[in-house]
């Protein structure tokens, strides 16, 4: 026998369901396999799901976007803090600055290398001491870095940063959406239970067997075939019409 197995995404539950409005808009009520309290239901709920998942789907597509761009701000201020950082050592190196002097950017002393920047944490933290650092080192009388210039890597810093939040909001709308959306699956999983029992109640005792199955998908409902069962009974049919 066929089984059939409830929609595991919202596309598919959205398919369902409309399976069964659009059935309504062209039979009577009352000669539908559900309920007009079902139906009303249905409908009602159908709206503010497809709703929900639109704007799910806006917001996601939104932050797609304006991830792609500032994977690309992302990059610069990477680069920019990077480099920074190197000729700051080399300077130390060459004497040029005082090796106290790298405590104002929270660098350590003895330590040469860049810190780990490969997050956008960590850019937005090492961005932030680099640049104070550099303005408290020159407000008492330090000779500024140059290749690049601290403001150079400022600006390159607030493009990041201006994108930084955005995208941090985007996040946000993106994760309240599917929240929303989420919360409204296992009723959807529910009303289109209830649906399905109704329809194979009503069809019940509709013979052959496929006549019954097609009125049955006939609203929305989808039966699966294990393996090698349809064949089976394809070939136990014939053998009885022969």
């Amino acid at each position: 026998m066929p089984y059939r197995r409830l929609p595991n995404t919202d596309q598919a539950r959205i398919r369902a369901l409309k399976a069964v409005v659009d059935k309504a808009d062209y039979y009577d009520v009352y000669d539908l396999a559900i309920s007009l309290k079902t139906l009303t239901k249905a409908r009602n709920f159908l709206v503010k799901f497809v709703a929900a998942q639109a704007y799910y789907l806006e917001c996601f597509e939104r932050q797609a976007q304006a991830g792609r761009k500032h994977q690309s701000n992302v990059k610069m201020a990477r680069l920019y803090i990077s480099h920074f950082i190197q000729v700051l050592n080399l300077a130390v190196i060459r004497s040029e600055v005082r090796v106290a002097h790298k405590a104002y950017y929270g660098l350590h002393n003895d330590d040469m290398n860049v810190p780990d920047l490969s997050s956008d944490l960590s850019l937005v933290t090492w961005g932030k001491k680099i640049i104070d650092g550099e303005n408290k080192r020159i407000a008492q009388g330090g000779i500024p870095i140059y290749t690049p210039t601290i403001a150079k890597v400022k600006v390159h810093y607030d493009i990041f940063m201006e994108s930084y939040n955005r995208q941090k909001n985007l996040q946000t709308l993106t994760n309240r959406s599917l929240e929303v959306l989420s919360s409204m699956r296992a009723e959807a999983d529910e009303l289109i239970l209830s649906i399905w029992n109704q329809v194979e109640k009503k069809y019940e005792e509709i013979s052959p067997k496929d006549k019954r199955l097609d009125m049955c998908r006939s609203y929305g409902l989808i039966y699966y075939y294990r393996s090698g069962e349809k064949q089976k009974e394809e070939k136990q049919e014939d053998e009885t019409a022969g």
